[in-house]
């Protein structure tokens, strides 16, 4: 199907990585469903392409208001071929601090069960139609866990293990399941790692081989390729050796959500 006629689904598509796919599908033809806790910035992005974005203020931590835009977006537009679970929240977090306990579940409730809830909607109407595409946003981050960052490691990998259930549950249903897992990319996110980030990636750019990966099925994409190589190394180094060398690692600052 050409991109002209695509329906796709984005969560967190009022800014960062998830704009920037948004805008890659909708300067394509694409009809949208933006998803997202901002309504200016939907409104504005829904204003950017007149006719073409059907926008919906939520949490994709609410499991009923997904289930009840899904209805709306199917109704008015049909059934998507790409629904995207991009949202997610990181944070800096460190397991002595009681404080950190709210964080923590914050981001695995949001990067995990907030992927969940944003699928669930979809895959009986995809497994009857027999087509489509769902997508997962997860991370490098989640090859190893990371000093200071266990929360977001931890539901990271989770996602991806999720995605593997997943698609191995749809296998032969007509319905895709894609892994994503972008290294660096320049958000509000990233900018204040107070620490190196190789390859990183402009968000437009990542967009637009995300997409690319999407088109092609892929089931499990590192992007870009490089990162998928370190990560590769970083996984199979021995304990005592990955251990020695990320004790000393800069951390992602502690923060509240």
């Amino acid at each position: 199907m050409s991109q002209s006629c695509l329906r796709v689904v984005i969560t967190g598509a009022s800014g960062g990585l998830g704009l920037a796919l948004a805008r890659h599908y909708l300067e394509r033809g694409a009809i949208l469903a933006a998803i997202a806790r901002r309504a200016d910035l939907l409104q504005t992005l829904s204003a950017e392409f007149p006719g073409k974005v059907y926008w919906y203020q939520m949490d994709v931590r609410d499991a009923a208001a997904l289930e009840e835009a899904a209805g709306d977006f199917v109704s008015r537009v049909g059934l998507p071929d790409i629904v995207v679970a991009n949202a997610g929240v990181s944070v800096g977090t460190l397991t002595e601090y009681a404080e950190d306990i709210h964080a923590f579940q914050q981001v695995m409730d949001v990067n995990v069960l907030g992927m969940l809830q944003t699928f669930q909607p979809f895959v009986a109407r995809m497994r009857e139609a027999r087509r489509g595409t769902l997508v997962g946003i997860a991370s490098v981050a989640g090859f190893r866990g990371l000093p200071g960052a266990g929360a977001y490691s931890a539901s990271k990998a989770a996602a991806i293990s999720y995605l593997e259930s997943l698609r191995v549950e749809l296998h032969g249903s007509g319905v895709k399941v894609v892994t994503v897992c972008p290294g660096y990319i320049r958000t509000a996110m990233t900018s204040i790692n107070p620490y190196p980030m190789p390859f990183i990636l402009e968000a437009d750019e990542a967009a637009r081989r995300i997409a690319r990966a999407i088109a092609r099925q892929t089931p499990f994409a590192v992007i870009p390729w490089q990162m998928g190589l370190a990560g590769r190394v970083l996984k199979w180094l021995p304990c005592r050796v990955y251990d020695r060398l990320f004790a000393g690692a800069p951390r992602k600052p502690r923060g509240l959500l």
